[in-house]
């Protein structure tokens, strides 16, 4: 047997996820500083103008998927571009791209809170020997979770809101402050927040990327439309020396071992399989059973189609917003009361 040492390709893929983790902490730092620059403008006196030292990173925008789904309804409907939040559609249609050329590689290499996932069970794995497998029915009621959740906001935006009522909530108040609002979820937390975030983190202690396999709606989308990408994780069983070091290692727990190609809405295109076999030839991404695709290839076009869609969005201009300082300055005060 020709063995081969593929295990670089997970500190690739680290690298990815530690940038992008890192840098969406400094933008919402920068993100925070912006907000507060607003926040004590109505004791200021009427009129005088906010000097605003921190510019807004768009790139907050990430966190309103749903927001960015209406959008997404509204564009295909009317060929009106969100000018609210344009960026978190940009992101969204980035993920959409991915998912269907390059599997749930959005998942996989870019989202911020699988990459935290993943950070969570790497240290339960340092700290304990012990790893607790979840009952198979129990597994299977609770994947069905995260599609019942797609299910229900496709079916409240695509079904039940027309593209006025879309357009009439996108340029209303409480959307323009929406980024602002999703920023004191983490800043001025409850009680039943802070609860609820630390049994997640609990549980995703317990059982590996818990948020991402059974709560995650955006997961479940982006997994659908990865069934028909033409990429699939292909095994060779001739070069296969059944080890089970690929379905041991496999964050999202498919049995990678006993089949020919992973069809699995589950698989996130993250390669650890392909990293952790030592058979030459015997795991590969591939868009057919004969044509591998290089794993570097593979993680260049995960980097490219996301950094490229998102300098598209800037360069056609779909991705500063278009709410001034003065609509900050008059909606972030009251922000934390504002409802829809």
């Amino acid at each position: 047997m020709e063995k081969t040492d593929r295990s670089y390709i997970r500190y690739v893929r680290y690298g990815v996820q530690a940038y992008i983790f890192f840098f969406l902490l400094y933008a919402g730092y920068r993100f925070y500083l912006f907000a507060g620059q607003y926040e004590n403008a109505a004791q200021q006196i009427p009129g005088s103008p906010v000097v605003s030292v921190v510019s807004r990173p768009a790139s907050v925008e990430g966190f309103l998927p749903i927001g960015a789904l209406m959008s997404l309804k509204l564009w295909i409907m009317t060929g009106v571009f969100d000018r609210i939040h344009p960026a978190g559609l940009v992101i969204f249609l980035a993920a959409l791209l991915m998912a269907f050329f390059l599997r749930k590689g959005f998942c996989g290499w870019i989202c911020p809170v699988g990459t935290l996932s993943d950070l969570l069970w790497r240290l339960r794995r340092r700290l304990f020997r012990i790893q607790p497998a979840m009952n198979r029915r129990i597994d299977v009621a609770l994947r069905s979770v995260k599609y019942i959740l797609m299910a229900f906001f496709i079916y409240v935006v695509f079904i039940r809101m027309t593209p006025e009522s879309i357009a009439g909530f996108i340029e209303g108040d409480y959307y323009k402050v929406a980024d602002v609002k999703m920023l004191y979820f983490f800043t001025r937390m409850t009680a039943t927040t802070q609860i609820s975030l630390g049994v997640l983190v609990l549980l995703s202690l317990a059982y590996r990327n818990f948020w991402c396999r059974y709560l995650c709606p955006y997961g479940a989308l982006l997994g659908l439309i990865a069934v028909f990408s033409p990429l699939r994780i292909t095994r060779n069983n001739a070069a296969c020396i059944h080890c089970s070091r690929c379905a041991r290692h496999c964050p999202s727990q498919l049995q990678v071992e006993s089949s020919e190609r992973i069809l699995s809405p589950e698989c996130t295109g993250c390669l650890t399989c392909v990293s952790q076999c030592p058979a030459k030839g015997a795991l590969e991404v591939a868009p057919h059973r004969r044509y591998a695709l290089h794993p570097l290839l593979f993680a260049l076009l995960i980097v490219s189609l996301f950094f490229g869609s998102l300098a598209t969005g800037r360069l056609s201009g779909k991705w500063r917003s278009a709410v001034t300082g003065g609509e900050y300055r008059r909606l972030v005060p009251y922000a934390a009361s504002l409802d829809h």
